[in-house]
């Protein structure tokens, strides 16, 4: 049992959140910053994620509830907020402060881009939330099993700092040129998950 659990709840989790598909993005997003701003943007985001996570299996089902929101809405706000990310990128005006010496903008800029949207919502977006609350809902408040979906998560988040780790590597192999390229492309893909995200928000609202 507690292995069929743990086996079903981490092949879910790493299909849902997929932190190797998402390395291009980490690539694309994280475009002009110095090395040690990605790994702290890596790092960072991994962190927030997985805690957002983690918050979900524990408390994510009560909190929506409470709160009156439903995963539908959750998908529509995301889904808006994830496509201006995905213009800025494709047009080349997103805000960029690489030319600001001061260590404070730099900082700021590395904590924007790990909250969003890295971790929110790339990383723990509806499809994530959605997918630990009802493992967690399977594990029925049986605190073993919570610890293996909390292990999991941990697991998980490991390796999408792992993924967003290796992914200089790729930039250092496209270039300036490939990374302008890959940014555009990856900036109409983004946006056509935003819109994806709205189409099945509201979808989920007009079925209920």
């Amino acid at each position: 049992m507690f292995f069929n659990y743990a086996i079903s709840a981490l092949l879910t989790l790493f299909v849902v959140v997929d932190p190797v598909g998402l390395a291009p993005t980490f690539l694309a997003i994280t475009h002009g910053l110095p090395r040690s701003a990605r790994v702290n943007v890596a790092m960072r985001a991994s962190l927030l994620a997985g805690a957002i996570l983690i918050g979900s299996a524990l408390v994510g089902d009560w909190l929506l509830a409470t709160l009156g929101i439903s995963l539908a809405a959750f998908r529509i706000a995301g889904g808006l907020l994830l496509f201006s990310i995905g213009s800025e990128m494709v047009l080349g005006v997103r805000i960029r402060r690489e030319g600001q010496a001061a260590e404070e903008a730099l900082e700021e800029q590395v904590r924007n881009i790990a909250a969003f949207p890295l971790a929110i919502p790339l990383l723990a977006g509806p499809g994530a939330i959605t997918a630990t609350v009802l493992l967690a809902g399977r594990a029925d408040h049986n605190p073993l099993l919570l610890g293996l979906l909390i292990g999991c998560v941990a697991v998980v988040a490991a390796a999408c700092f792992v993924a967003f780790f290796l992914a200089e590597r790729i930039g250092r192999v496209l270039g300036l040129t490939g990374n302008i390229v890959l940014s555009r492309l990856l900036g109409v893909l983004l946006a056509s998950l935003a819109v994806q995200y709205v189409v099945d928000g509201v979808r989920a609202i007009l079925a209920s």
